[in-house]
């Protein structure tokens, strides 16, 4: 997964935007943008424990 983190415009005052692939999710200030993208980074990293077997139905 490609994550960018970007002003929407050069302006000091702009908006700013996480891209996660294809998706976009704009933030009111760079430091809400990069909070975001530590916290998704921190989940994607955390262990997942699967299932050990689903039942067929």
């Amino acid at each position: 997964m490609k994550i960018e983190v970007r002003p929407l415009t050069a302006s000091p005052q702009s908006d700013w935007q996480v891209r996660l692939d294809e998706q976009a999710i704009t933030f009111h200030s760079e430091s809400e943008a990069r909070a975001y993208v530590e916290q998704l980074n921190s989940r994607l990293k955390a262990p997942h424990e699967l299932p050990e077997s689903l039942p067929i139905t």
